[in-house]
C-alpha cells in the first residue's frame, strides 16, 4: 500500500492543496471548519509527515549553539573534537552548530553569555555547566524566546530544559561502587572520592550513587569526605599528597570527573599509584595511558561522538515538533578496562 500524500487529504477533506498546506505548517488564516477537516483526514488516511522532506524542499537550515566550558579538561577537549567533526561532515541536514566558550567556574559569566544569544539567530541551545539560579533563569528565558534547551553531560533539572542527554550519572556512581566493592574482596580500609568541583550536578549524583552501593553491600569500606579541588589541578596534587600521607589504610581512589591527570601525577609522587585501586571517568589519551600503564583499573565512559549526535537530533526534533527516539538517543554506560581497550 502506497503512502497517502497531500492530495489524498485534500481529495478526503474537500479542501485545497494550500488549505492543507497551510494546516500541516501551522499557518494562520485558516478557518476553524478547513483545520477540522485536514486533522481528520489526516487521522483517517494515516498521513505520517516527512519533516525532512519539507524542509529540504524548503531549505531549512537549522542552527544550535553549543555552551561548553572553556576548561583545560581533557573530556571537554574530546567534545570540542566531536563537535568540529560534525561541523566538517556534511550531512542530509542543513546544520550549521556554533561552539561557545564559558568560563569554568563563573556561573555569572555563563548566565550572561546565556542572556545575550541572539535567539533570532538559533533555533536551539546545549549547555554543558553547573545548574545554579543564574543559568536557571537564563534558561527560562531562552525558553520564553521559544528555543529548545538540552542539557548535555550534567542535567538542568530545575530549568525549563527540554532534555538531558548523557548516562544516568547516579547509575554511573553505583556502577563505581560495585566495582570498587568487588576490586576490594571484602578488605577493610577507607576510599578516597576526588572531584573537580561538587557543583556539577553529574559530580553530585554520581558520589550520592558511588555512597548508596557501598553502604549496601560494602560495608566494610569507608567512604572519606570528597576531595575537592574546585578545578585547580595545582591545589588537587597537593590535597591528594595529603591525604594519601595521613590514611595509609586508602585502598581504593574514585575520581568523580576531572583532574584525572592532577590525581595520576599526586598517586605517582606518593609511590602509591598501583597500591590503590583506581576508577575514573572518561576515556581520553590520559585515562587510555593509565590503564595501559596498569595505573588505573576501570574508567567507566560514555560514547562523546554519541553525546555530541544525539544533542543535535533532539535539539532538531524539539525544532519540528516531531517525537524522540528514546532508545536511540539513550546514552549507555560503558565499563573500560586494560583487555578491552583495544576495542575502543
Amino acid at each position: 500500500m502506497t503512502r497517502p500524500t497531500v492530495r489524498d487529504i485534500a481529495r478526503e477533506a474537500g479542501v485545497s492543496l494550500a488549505t492543507v498546506d497551510r494546516v500541516l505548517n501551522s499557518r494562520p488564516r485558516v478557518r476553524e471548519n478547513s483545520i477540522r477537516l485536514v486533522q481528520d483526514a489526516v487521522e483517517k488516511l494515516g498521513y505520517v509527515r516527512d519533516v525532512s522532506a519539507a524542509n529540504l524542499a524548503k531549505r531549512k537550515e537549522y542552527r544550535f549553539a553549543f555552551i561548553i566550558p572553556d576548561s583545560r579538561s581533557k573530556f571537554v577537549e574530546t567534545i570540542l573534537a566531536a563537535l568540529n567533526e560534525v561541523k566538517q561532515v556534511p550531512g542530509p541536514d542543513r546544520i550549521s552548530v556554533d561552539t561557545i566558550l564559558a568560563p569554568a567556574d563563573d556561573a555569572n559569566a555563563t548566565a550572561r553569555i546565556l542572556t545575550g544569544l541572539d535567539v533570532q539567530r538559533f533555533d536551539g541551545v546545549a549547555i554543558m555547566c553547573p545548574e545554579t539560579p543564574q543559568v536557571r533563569d537564563a534558561v527560562i528565558r531562552l525558553k520564553q524566546a521559544g528555543l529548545a534547551v538540552v542539557a548535555l553531560v550534567s542535567d538542568l533539572p530545575s530549568s525549563r530544559r527540554d532534555h538531558f542527554v548523557g548516562v544516568d550519572n547516579k547509575a554511573a556512581g553505583r556502577t563505581a561502587g560495585a566495582l570498587m566493592g568487588r576490586f576490594l574482596c571484602g578488605k577493610q580500609g577507607k576510599v578516597l572520592v576526588v572531584s573537580g568541583s561538587l557543583l556539577s550536578r553529574d559530580s553530585i549524583e554520581r558520589r550520592f550513587g558511588f555512597d548508596g552501593i557501598l553502604a549496601e553491600r560494602f560495608p566494610s569500606l569507608v567512604v572519606l569526605p570528597t576531595v575537592e579541588s574546585r578545578n585547580d589541578n595545582y591545589r588537587l596534587i597537593s590535597i591528594v599528597k595529603q591525604v594519601m600521607t595521613a590514611h595509609r589504610d586508602i585502598l581504593g581512589i574514585y575520581a568523580l570527573g576531572s583532574g584525572n591527570s592532577a590525581i595520576l601525577d599526586a598517586l605517582r609522587a606518593t609511590g602509591r599509584i598501583r597500591s590503590c585501586t583506581l576508577i575514573m571517568h572518561e576515556l581520553t589519551e590520559i585515562t587510555r595511558a593509565a590503564l595501559e600503564a596498569d595505573e588505573v583499573d576501570v574508567v567507566i565512559m560514555q560514547n562523546v561522538g554519541h553525546l555530541v549526535r544525539s544533542s543535535i537530533r533532539v535539539l532538531r526534533a524539539y525544532s519540528d515538533n516531531t517525537p524522540i527516539v528514546d532508545s536511540q538517543e539513550k546514552i549507555r554506560i560503558e565499563i573500560v578496562t586494560k583487555e578491552n581497550l583495544v576495542e575502543l
